[in-house]
């Protein structure tokens, strides 16, 4: 189990929120049409990206004094000093990365209320706050382990996996939200969520071609051009365990292209939806939960030693 809760759910939570900032904001302009920014789809995901950078905020915050209090061993938050946090945000490249997504987010936040009127601009500039902010969280894991061009590799490559994960991500929030019943209940709504549904077809196969892709060459930079960390150490059990899960939500979203998609289309065709809806819904909502549990272990791997204890 975690030796520090804490750090896990943090590192969980960042995850997951900017991942949702970005992938949310992503989904809203490749897949929502130019008639759409007035709906209520797109104010609600507005709310949304509006929660996400105030809460990127606030977990960053958390975090970094989460973090002070481990590397010092205070036992309240009370006892960390001001040398402390300048130790970590000007001495490590941690707090530097920390130092940018603050940063940003704080401009995400300025950008999502000076152009609350321009929906399409609004969600341009919270896409790349989130881009930004997500790519930052690869300082914290296992892709600053290297130096030199293999760690600025490293790096690329993980920004890269974290960046594909996040679109995948952001794309199931938004489309569990879309295909909510609360939301469905007209006609355009359908259309619009038959139609981002058969749009994702293209771009999923690409967010999953990048994660196979990155995550093979993570692992080699991480554990080397062996299996041994697999059956040897936590971290590869955790890491088979995340694998599993890949393959299922792979199984689901296979069911939602080649089978849900093509039957929402059809039952748009003959006026009766509510079935189809409802059952795109239901796997969307599956392949989103195993998508939080992959998170889950991602966080906890890293914070794990490929290496056996």
């Amino acid at each position: 189990m975690p030796e520090d809760w804490l750090a896990v759910t943090l590192r969980f939570a960042l995850y997951l929120d900017l991942m949702v900032l970005f992938g949310v904001s992503l989904f809203s302009l490749y897949a929502l049409g130019p008639t759409d920014p007035s709906s209520g789809v797109s104010r609600l995901y507005g709310r949304v990206l509006d929660a996400s950078v105030l809460a990127g905020i606030v977990l960053s915050i958390w975090d970094v004094v989460a973090m002070a209090e481990s590397m010092t061993g205070a036992t309240r938050y009370s006892e960390l000093t001001g040398h402390v946090f300048d130790m970590i945000l000007t001495g490590t490249a941690v707090g530097a990365a920390w130092l940018v997504r603050i940063a940003v987010l704080a401009t995400g936040l300025v950008m999502a209320i000076a152009w609350r009127r321009n929906a399409r601009r609004r969600q341009i500039g919270l896409a790349a706050s989130g881009a930004i902010a997500l790519a930052t969280l690869a300082w914290a894991g296992h892709g600053a382990m290297d130096e030199g061009l293999r760690g600025a590799f490293h790096l690329a490559i993980d920004m890269t996996h974290l960046l594909a994960a996040g679109m995948w991500v952001g794309a199931l929030v938004a489309f569990v939200l879309l295909s909510s019943a609360r939301r469905t209940g007209t006609p355009h709504t359908v259309q619009t969520l038959s139609r981002a549904a058969s749009g994702f077809a293209t771009i999923g196969t690409c967010i999953v071609a990048m994660l196979i892709a990155t995550g093979v060459v993570n692992y080699v930079l991480v554990a080397g051009p062996t299996f041994d960390a697999l059956f040897t150490a936590p971290y590869g059990w955790l890491l088979l365990g995340k694998l599993a899960l890949f393959a299922l939500m792979l199984l689901l979203a296979a069911g939602n292209r080649y089978r849900l998609s093509p039957r929402l289309a059809a039952a748009i065709n003959a006026g009766d939806t509510a079935g189809a809806v409802k059952a795109l819904h239901n796997s969307l909502r599956a392949e989103a939960c195993l998508a939080m549990l992959i998170l889950a272990l991602v966080a906890w791997l890293g914070t794990l030693s490929p290496l056996p204890a």
